[in-house]
């Protein structure tokens, strides 16, 4: 007859076993655990304590062998398990992954899970599962612009240098047109939004002409000035630069962040820059409009206010815009910009890098 490992309890473990024994938020499991071992302690032998705690006597004595390697604390988990033997072995979670990255279907740009399995052999939710683990998704695709501006380097550390130590006694003005804006018109009214059904809008619309919102963020406080024109050239900017010049404070320093756009390098602006010297202007590179912080201003507004919305003329649309920057302005947040100069060129030279391995 095997003889039971003995047990014997300092004080502070007896005090620890009789509290796991009698906590009431304890898991009941872990309850019993503790009363094996204090019964075990007493002298009991394996079968009285499984017939005490209801448990089978191998239980006993594994938990008893586990207080002894382990202490209170082995009672409180359970071992480790070796779990299933997984359904997809290694090989094939090598060549689903190969397939996906390094080849195409005949007929398609990409691989969706069916085509992919039909083609492996092997189930759609094997390929799910293994595109999960790999962080593979190739029904997702983003896009990107890689600047060719040669001063690249210098415009953005001009921006971003303004954005993280603004200048004092003076303002950053982040500035830009969002063109063509579309009065648009849906031909029937849409279904309201009910419980278990998105709200609807026909697919077809009538045009009621177009306007041109000129826009500077403040990118102390968030405010925003803005300027609606019915068109976009370079008349219309000197209109809204002298819009600014009213709005502002005479005795601060205006810093304009704008894009290459020909308007603002016009004969005509740059002769009236000339005098207003307060007005200094601050390009950004090519092909970088996200490094202009008002483009989030416009995307907030139009996703807020004007995509969803139905307009029967321009003059509405403009209202619309105007009681929406009122509204904005009422409880300004300025957006905060974060990344540093250096950070952004290293991603920059790693797409550059990424991109010229493609091409070999």
């Amino acid at each position: 007859m095997r003889i039971a490992p003995k047990i014997e309890l300092d004080a502070v473990a007896q005090r620890e076993l009789a509290a796991l024994a009698r906590r009431g938020r304890i898991e009941a499991r872990v309850q019993q655990r503790a009363k094996v071992v204090l019964l075990a302690a007493q002298g009991l032998q394996n079968k009285d304590i499984a017939v005490e705690v209801d448990l089978d006597r191998r239980q006993v004595a594994l938990w008893r062998q586990r207080f002894l390697e382990g202490g209170v604390e082995a009672l409180m988990h359970d071992a480790p398990r070796p779990g299933r033997t997984p359904s997809v072995t290694a090989e094939v979670e090598s060549s689903i992954v190969d397939k996906t990255l390094h080849d195409k279907p005949i007929a398609a740009t990409h691989w969706s899970t069916r085509t992919l399995a039909a083609q492996l052999g092997v189930g759609p939710t094997t390929i799910r599962r293994v595109w999960k683990r790999n962080g593979l998704k190739p029904h997702r695709q983003s896009s990107f612009k890689l600047s060719r501006d040669p001063r690249f380097e210098d415009k953005l550390l001009d921006v971003v240098g303004l954005y993280l130590n603004p200048p004092e006694r003076a303002l950053v003005l982040s500035c830009d047109e969002k063109s063509q804006i579309q009065a648009l018109n849906r031909t029937q009214p849409g279904l309201p939004m009910k419980k278990g059904r998105a709200g609807t809008v026909t697919h077809d619309y009538k045009r009621h002409g177009t306007t041109t919102l000129f826009a500077a963020l403040n990118t102390l406080d968030g405010t925003v000035i803005t300027l609606c024109q019915p068109q976009h050239r370079h008349a219309e900017w000197l209109q809204f630069l002298r819009l600014i010049q009213r709005k502002t404070p005479k005795h601060l320093q205006l810093h304009l962040i704008v894009d290459n756009y020909g308007t603002h390098t016009h004969p005509d602006v740059q002769a009236w820059l000339a005098r207003h010297p307060r007005f200094v202007m601050h390009f950004t590179p090519t092909s970088a409009s996200w490094l202009n912080m008002v483009e989030r201003f416009f995307r907030d507004i139009s996703e807020n206010r004007i995509r969803r919305d139905s307009f029967t003329s321009v003059p509405e649309l403009e209202l619309a815009i105007d009681l929406y920057v009122e509204h904005h302005n009422a409880n300004p947040k300025p957006f905060i910009w974060t990344a540093s100069a250096s950070d952004i060129l290293a991603k920059v030279t790693r797409a550059k890098a990424a991109l010229a391995r493609s091409k070999r």
